[in-house]
């Protein structure tokens, strides 16, 4: 692999990062711009490190891919809270945003741009529209399972 490629897959992975991480920080939430592209370029470092190990196989990659994502579900748990009254729980859409950075960013760093890019799109679909849409539901068909008692 070149260094112009290397470059490209790892500034990709940082803009994808950021534009989540952006999502996050206008929403106060703990895990940001720095975050997410850190997760995002940080996925893509492994994955393209995979890809240029001496021998290496799509099991190989597999077996980094799968570490990664385990991994990062930690880090995400990371911001995880759960409220004393036990009827409340914070941080999961971001710790799932934390998820997403990473498989993006390793998307980027197996090349896969136009995969990497829609999943973006989608995510920030959901981040931006999810709420509203989610409230509105609540709205109309009441609090249903959402911190019901």
């Amino acid at each position: 692999m070149d260094a112009a490629t290397i470059l490209l897959r790892i500034a990709l992975a940082l803009a994808i990062g950021a534009a989540i991480g952006v999502n996050r920080d206008l929403r106060r939430k703990p895990a940001g711009v720095r975050t997410h592209s850190l997760v995002s370029i940080g996925a893509a470092l492994v994955v393209m490190g995979a890809l240029a190990m001496p021998g290496a196989t799509p099991d190989t990659v597999s077996r980094v891919v799968q570490g990664l994502i385990t991994g990062i579900g930690f880090l995400g748990a990371g911001v995880i809270l759960h409220h004393q009254s036990g009827q409340r729980i914070e941080g999961l859409t971001t710790a799932a945003s934390i998820w997403v950075a990473a498989g993006l960013g390793a998307a980027c760093g197996a090349g896969l741009a136009e995969l990497a890019l829609i999943g973006l799109v989608a995510a920030l679909v959901v981040l931006i529209l999810g709420g509203p849409f989610e409230r509105a539901l609540e709205r109309l068909f009441g609090e249903g399972g959402r911190g019901a008692k």
